[in-house]
């Protein structure tokens, strides 16, 4: 078996860690309010969202086009377009692996795009290719997102709270918390299905650039197998699920009722719906959901959003891009000597 051959099953291998990886730690998006408002048990709320997560994976291949064609992201083939994507992987999971550790909700989307431009970064100087519009994607995918995801997430459930609290402001608080958990614990399905549609189809188009730079695919469209190859390690990493970060946004950022829990995670659903099929964009999961969650808390007549843990949290979201490009380039320029033994 050629050298080649290895590095590719080497990828493909770490191409699938990543998936579990991203659905360990995004299962907190979809289950953090909805175990904190009591609209789901945990157990519950893990298989409905690791179910969720899988169909919305195989429904829609919309964003694994933006990512290959549309974009025109393609890797050089053979050795260097595999150590490329390796570099990139091992630093969006390292980095994703330490906030994890420390309980913090980050984006797996933008650490991915961003290694890939680190990536891309140190092969242009050494005098190879990179991934082709890699800069592109890096500020359409991730610096223009950052930017305006949280800012919507927040505004949105924020004004939406004052509307819905006036229409129930005859009914009493049981009747509220009922139907609000009913609500909210759809919203939740919801909210991992759009996982499944924004973080499956990356999974999935990272796969394809594996097997098309090892020679096993042509470039184009997603094949199937590596389709539901995402889709079953995404859903299977939700079923482990990352209860630090569930913690971290349930209990230390923010206090919210059923009927807030209900807002925010219907707006963030909301947003990975429209980002996915109508504005083809890739939106990030966790700052929707996590975003939407303290708008939603922040308008009650008395202080329940935790700030300390909110700015600590926003100061790992604009690190993400400098952190993950810096440890891509430095991945790549390690492993660049034994490029020659491939």
């Amino acid at each position: 078996m050629g050298a080649e051959v290895l590095l590719t099953i080497l990828v493909f291998a770490v191409t699938c860690a990543f998936a579990f990886l991203n659905g360990f730690r995004d299962a907190s998006n979809s289950v953090a309010a909805a175990v904190r408002t009591r609209a789901l048990t945990p157990t519950i709320a893990v298989l409905t969202a690791s179910l969720f997560a899988f169909a919305g994976t195989m429904l829609s291949t919309t964003l694994g086009v933006y990512l290959i064609s549309a974009v025109e992201l393609t890797v050089p083939e053979g050795a260097p377009g595999l150590t490329l994507l390796l570099a990139a992987l091992l630093a969006a999971g390292g980095w994703g692996l330490l906030c994890w550790w420390r309980g913090v909700p980050v984006s797996s989307t933008h650490a991915l795009i961003s290694g890939l431009a680190g990536a891309s970064g140190a092969s242009a100087l050494l005098g190879g290719d990179g991934v082709h519009q890699a800069f592109q994607m890096l500020l359409g995918g991730v610096l223009l997102p950052l930017l305006v995801t949280p800012l919507v997430a927040f505004g949105v459930s924020f004004f939406m709270v004052a509307p819905a609290t006036w229409l129930v402001r005859y009914s009493s608080a049981s009747d509220v918390n009922g139907f609000s958990r009913a609500g909210q614990a759809v919203a939740s399905c919801a909210v991992s299905l759009g996982h499944g549609l924004q973080d499956g189809q990356r999974t999935g188009a990272m796969l394809t650039l594996v097997l098309v730079a090892g020679h096993l695919t042509e470039p184009g469209s997603i094949p199937f197998g590596a389709q539901l190859t995402g889709a079953l390690f995404l859903a299977v990493g939700v079923l482990f699920g990352g209860w630090r970060i569930s913690h971290t946004i349930a209990y230390r950022m923010v206090s919210i009722d059923p009927l807030r829990g209900m807002i925010a995670q219907g707006v963030s659903a909301t947003l990975l719906f429209v980002g996915a099929q109508a504005l083809h964009l890739p939106l990030s999961t966790t700052q929707a959901a996590t975003s939407a969650i303290v708008g939603a808390g922040a308008n009650q007549r008395f202080e329940s959003v935790m700030w300390g843990h909110v700015y600590r949290v926003i100061t790992h979201w604009i690190a993400a891009p400098a952190v993950c490009a810096l440890l891509a380039g430095v991945f790549y320029l390690a492993f660049y000597p034994l490029l020659n033994l491939a």
